[in-house]
């Protein structure tokens, strides 16, 4: 179980700072896999800074919960 709790918080910690990037225009991307009228972020947005922030949150949390000492 903590291999996965672990593996998956890596992988919250990478879109995460993805987001980040984005959110900051940093990174520049095409969306991928678009069902609708899907555009790419263009400039720095705050709602993409504020959900990487959060993801790389959570999965940073999980990270050190499955590797800390109890």
């Amino acid at each position: 179980m903590k291999g996965l709790v672990g593996f998956v918080g890596g992988l919250a910690i990478a879109l995460g700072g993805l987001w980040l990037l984005q959110g900051l225009g940093v990174a520049h991307l095409k969306p991928i896999l678009c069902v609708a009228d899907c555009e790419p972020v263009r400039g720095p947005s705050i709602g993409w800074t504020l959900a990487g922030l959060a993801m790389l949150g959570i999965g940073a949390a999980a990270v050190i919960r499955v590797f800390s000492r109890r």
